[in-house]
């Protein structure tokens, strides 16, 4: 079968289907992919349950992986595939980790408004989730188009933006929520990074507002001024126009583009086992 499409909001996502993505893909189909993903920036991909190899083999045909913070911080992985990133409640041993352990804080700080990776200077490109587990209730996970909240923008705001670059660092969003026992040495091996408030996608070369929870300076601006502005961007970027909320079944694989999208994971009782397994691809070119 070919890919098929199902819009889920009417300005991006779609549910997509007609593909195994547990099987190797064709170019063809590949390709497809890519174009919807240009268009749609989020596809959901219905009863799709992976095991870690195959998730891994996935996501590699969309280019290369990268593992993130935790090439920053050195933590223990439970996946015998470093590529993977947990996004789960669970301790090492799969159990389900009590509420003050440290290696909560990361799941913590996807809450925030953000794009995976947007503290590194690297091409990121897609990231995928694969739904082992969830709870009951609680945990969704919502996405905001930031090309629809570019071409939205009151002329303020746009002339605000306008030639300006926003400093980009993993350790902000999560000093802001406690967690700043980082070392020298872990600082600087993931130094700040700048990026222009507008960028250019380069698929669908539409315009957008690329801003989150990893900002936290606009160049020639004070820090209290530029942190204002900043939270005023994510709230028009995040408006309900812009943002489609899923409900995470079991099974579900998810694949979105950080160039274009903000995400954050939704509150949840953190005693239910919530167990989902992230890749993150470069472009192609950055292999």
């Amino acid at each position: 079968m070919a890919l098929e499409l199902k819009p889920l909001h009417p300005v991006f996502a779609a549910e997509a289907s007609g593909v195994d993505l547990r099987r190797p893909l064709d170019a063809a189909t590949i390709a497809a992919i890519d174009a919807a993903m240009d268009r749609h920036a989020v596809l959901v991909f219905r009863d799709q349950p992976m095991s870690e190899t195959e998730q891994v083999a996935c996501a590699r045909q969309f280019g290369p992986l990268d593992a993130g913070l935790r090439k920053a911080t050195g933590a223990a992985t439970r996946f015998a595939h470093e590529e993977l990133i947990d996004i789960s409640n669970l301790a090492l041993d799969g159990s389900i980790a009590a509420r003050d352990a440290a290696r909560l804080v990361g799941t913590l700080a996807n809450q925030l408004w953000h794009s995976d990776s947007s503290f590194q200077n690297l091409p990121i490109k897609y990231s995928m989730l694969s739904a082992v587990a969830v709870p009951e209730t609680g945990g969704d996970t919502e996405w905001a188009d930031l090309r629809a909240a570019f071409d939205a923008l009151p002329d303020d705001l746009r002339a605000a933006v306008a030639g300006r670059s926003a400093r980009h660092s993993t350790f902000h969003s999560r000093i802001l929520l406690g967690d700043d026992k980082y070392t020298r040495e872990q600082l600087e091996r993931f130094a700040p990074v700048e990026w222009p408030l507008v960028r250019t996608h380069p698929g669908s070369g539409r315009q957008l507002l690329f801003v989150g929870a990893h900002c936290d300076r606009i160049d020639g601006m004070s820090v209290p001024e530029a942190r204002l502005l900043i939270a005023e961007l994510i709230e028009h970027a995040t408006q309900r126009d812009f943002v489609y909320r899923h409900r995470w079944r079991a099974g579900d694989y998810v694949m979105w583009d950080n160039r274009s999208t903000l995400h954050r994971g939704r509150r949840y009782d953190l005693a239910a086992r919530r167990d989902l397994r992230r890749t993150t691809t470069l472009e192609r070119h950055a292999a």
